[in-house]
């Protein structure tokens, strides 16, 4: 999404700038299945069939999560959130615990930015998913979404209407025409929950969501580029220890019509492709709240984003269309280098 091979490549060539004390050599593992992007791992180990041992075994788990939030693809006897959507105004649906967590987050992630992130939203970005497939498959028949159509979808994007049950283990969409979409923050949640559970001193990539389970042998930091919107080069890069870097930006999925280019990130307010920035990166400790916080910011003006940013103690750099570079109280003490 967002950001995915210069910022990986980025990843992968500072990786090899430990201490020289370090013990081990460094590994990369790639997976190209999950949350339909590229994953990598780096680490160090003794051995190149150890690391990949232990990378494939968190891209594993990741499996787990990719196919629980799909809403796409259904998966034999496996209740995922397709499932939840294609019940809808049906009945309750006994899901994984996993998803009734995510969920719940959801709900608290939606009260945080004031519906700036709101997972209802299914009906009117599936209208959006359908141009953006029609125009890169079919460049000459680019079009759209109708207005009529948008605010037709935009009446069944109420959060009230979906309904957890804790006891139960039930999710119910109570309007039969609405539907779930947790782009905006499954991956990132996901990618918290494995990372806690791995190997301290990895860097796990999904798709330029950058979680590094711990320093480096050594005690160094991980040092990360952010991707510049314009592909060339990085604008910077940060210093991680343990903690996440996410980015949301204009350039990461987009279409073009009639020469015009729409990207991915959408308003709920206009229902169009929004923000006044190129890009926000976060810098957090939770990754499923700085994927939230990436996309909220980058629908909010700064005073608003920085305001969320005070109630979670996260970091920001916003980027905005003429190249002008905004920083956080604390984000600055976290750069390594400047380009």
């Amino acid at each position: 999404m967002k950001k995915i091979l210069p910022l990986l490549l980025a990843v992968f060539l500072l990786a090899g700038c430990a201490s020289p004390g370090v013990q081990g050599k460094p590994y990369q593992y790639v997976d190209y299945t999950l949350f339909d992007t590229v994953t990598t791992v780096l680490g160090y180990g003794e051995s190149q069939e150890d690391f990949e041992k232990q990378a494939k075994a968190l891209c594993d788990s990741l499996g787990e999560y990719h196919r629980l939030f799909d809403i796409y693809n259904d998966y034999e006897e496996l209740v995922n959130l397709k499932t939840v959507n294609d019940r809808a105004g049906v009945e309750p649906v006994a899901v994984d615990e996993r998803l009734l967590a995510l969920l719940q987050d959801c709900k608290d992630d939606y009260a945080l930015t004031g519906g700036r992130v709101n997972v209802a939203m299914g009906s009117v970005l599936r209208l959006w998913h359908e141009s953006r497939t029609q125009a890169l498959d079919h460049p000459e028949s680019a079009a759209l979404p109708s207005r009529e159509a948008l605010e037709e979808a935009a009446k069944h994007c109420d959060m009230d209407n979906l309904i957890l049950d804790t006891e139960q283990g039930t999710v119910f969409l109570a309007d039969p025409q609405m539907r779930l979409d947790v782009g905006a923050v499954a991956k990132g949640w996901s990618v918290e929950r494995v990372c806690r559970e791995a190997p301290a001193g990895m860097l796990v990539s999904v798709g330029g969501n950058v979680c590094a389970t711990g320093p480096k042998p050594g005690n160094q930091p991980w040092v990360v580029g952010v991707q510049s919107p314009d592909g060339e080069g990085y604008l910077l890069t940060v210093d991680l220890n343990r903690g996440n870097a996410v980015t949301s930006g204009d350039y990461q999925r987009f279409f073009t019509v009639a020469g015009k280019t729409y990207h991915h990130i959408i308003d709920p307010d206009t229902l169009e492709p929004g923000g006044c920035w190129r890009s926000v990166t976060i810098l957090c400790e939770d990754s499923g709240l700085a994927d939230c916080l990436s996309t909220a910011l980058f629908l909010l003006p700064q005073d608003a984003g920085q305001a969320l940013l005070d109630k979670t103690g996260a970091e920001a750099m916003w980027l905005d269309r003429d190249g002008n570079r905004f920083y956080s109280p604390g984000f600055e003490a976290r750069i390594h280098s400047n380009s």
